[in-house]
């Protein structure tokens, strides 16, 4: 009585632990929202009934109803793209997954029938795994442990996504700009072509002049196809990243510029505070390392022996005399280490503890520099914007005022006024490019203040831009 007691026990004890166990989807996405909040603005949401689709499509109807902005295109992706829900519904199985781990086997139950002359013979066994049990508190800690892990990830992975969706809110806005003031120097190089056609007809240019002019048109209607197909790629990426249909596509408004820059931008000592209590990457590479430490014991013990107990009861009928038999009594089965002694498992166990302790040291390490790289990015992208916004634009605009007035006072001819408008107008879209990069940069800072790190190619756009305004 007093071993089916103790056994018992166990068995009460593993149930306890293990009904425990279990996954609240809904208190996961809730921790990434308050984790991650600058970026989901708390709206994130795993739709499983038709009436949450229903709401979903009604915002998604709402929101493409005016101009979207760039907060409305991410609560656009959240409420309306089946990739976040994608990504949503996978989290929720790679937790589920883990959280099996923390969880015992069910017992084997086996049914013997066997005959012998007079003799009939009713075996039942109940078996179960004695280190299963043994294990369960232990194994049940890393189950939490990596459920933690994918809780992680399903920020970084959100994080990640809404950054995608920014950055191709800010391409998509800046193509159509690009290409309003494309149009601009098609025309004005149209005008110019035309105009010194008409002048060597009447024996006013030469042949080299009026060349002059016309490779300037035909520079700017090869530049003005690029910014058309520019602006179709750009919306393209932002229509699959909000996942609309064909329909909710057409629907689709932009504004027709991108956001001003703010009034002060953000300062290293703010960045860098934030950055310490929210690094995502240096949370996962710390989780694995404690996992794997957690692990160690555990698999040394499974590499070596794995222990089944069962507890028998058989029934014997002897249809000689019709008497009957009960015999009771338990199994242990014990697998034996002759061939295999665990050693290249115990190896792979230890390899991967000292990469998950090198991979946990080299993102703390690499987290402080990739922080400094996205800062500068951004810093340098703000302060040349805002160059051409204060000095270049400016410098252009009076520029262009004062070649308008030696104009009307015919002090320079209508090719000179000409390609003077051209150059404000390169000048603008060069402030364009600059404006986008900044806001590129933004967003890239923001995820890699919460480890998510997104390069940006800031300098070889602007480089890009300069060599388009040259021409």
């Amino acid at each position: 009585m007093h071993k089916n007691f103790k056994w018992t026990g166990w068995v009460v004890a593993a149930v306890a632990l293990t009904g425990c166990a279990s996954i609240n989807f809904d208190d996961a996405v809730n921790s990434t929202n308050t984790q991650a909040g600058e970026f989901t603005s708390g709206k994130l949401t795993l739709s499983r009934t038709r009436e949450q689709q229903l709401s979903r499509e009604k915002l998604a109807q709402e929101l493409l109803a005016q101009p979207l902005s760039a907060d409305g295109s991410v609560q656009l992706a959240l409420a309306n793209s089946p990739a976040v829900q994608t990504l949503l519904a996978q989290s929720w199985a790679d937790m589920a997954a883990a959280n099996q781990g923390g969880r015992i086997a069910n017992p084997m139950f086996t049914f013997e029938r066997m005959t012998f002359k007079d003799e009939l013979e009713i075996g039942r066994l109940l078996s179960f795994g004695l280190l299963d049990v043994l294990t369960l508190p232990k194994r049940y800690s890393i189950a939490k442990g990596q459920v933690a892990q994918a809780q992680v990830q399903l920020t970084a992975n959100v994080v990640d996504q809404v950054t995608q969706v920014r950055q191709a809110w800010v391409r998509a806005v800046a193509a159509g700009q690009m290409l309003e003031y494309a149009q601009k120097i098609q025309l004005s190089a149209q005008a110019s072509a035309e105009l010194a056609r008409r002048m060597q007809l009447v024996g006013n240019f030469n042949k080299l002049q009026r060349a002059r002019q016309q490779v300037f048109y035909a520079d700017s209607t090869a530049q003005l196809a690029a910014a058309a197909h520019a602006r179709t790629a750009t919306r393209e990426e932002l229509i699959r990243q909000l996942g609309l249909t064909d329909v909710q596509a057409q629907s689709l408004q932009l504004p027709d510029r991108l956001p001003d820059l703010p009034s002060q931008y953000r300062t290293s000592t703010s960045v860098s505070d934030a950055a310490a209590q929210q690094r995502l990457d240096v949370q996962l590479a710390r989780g694995q390392l404690d996992m794997m430490g957690k692990s160690q014991g555990l698999n040394l013990l499974t590499s070596l022996v794995d222990v089944e107990v069962g507890i028998r009861h058989d029934t014997v009928f002897d249809n000689a005399d019709g008497s009957k038999a009960n015999r009771s009594g338990y199994e242990i089965g014990i697998r034996l280490p002759l061939f295999d002694w665990g050693n290249a498992k115990r190896d792979t166990l230890s390899a991967q503890t000292l990469a998950a302790a090198n991979r946990y040291e080299s993102t703390v390490r690499n987290a402080a520099s990739q922080l400094r790289e996205s800062y500068s990015a951004y810093r340098t992208a703000y302060d040349v914007a805002r160059h051409y916004r204060d000095e270049i634009v400016p410098l252009r605009s009076a520029m262009a005022e004062e070649n308008t007035l030696r104009y009307n006072g015919m002090l320079i001819g209508v090719f000179e006024l000409l390609a003077d408008t051209r150059d404000q107008i390169n000048s603008v879209m060069s402030a364009i490019n600059t404006y986008q990069q900044f806001w590129l940069a933004d967003a890239a800072l923001s995820a890699s203040m919460i480890g998510k790190p997104t390069a940006t190619a800031m300098m070889a756009s602007t480089g890009s831009a300069a060599d388009s305004a040259g021409h």
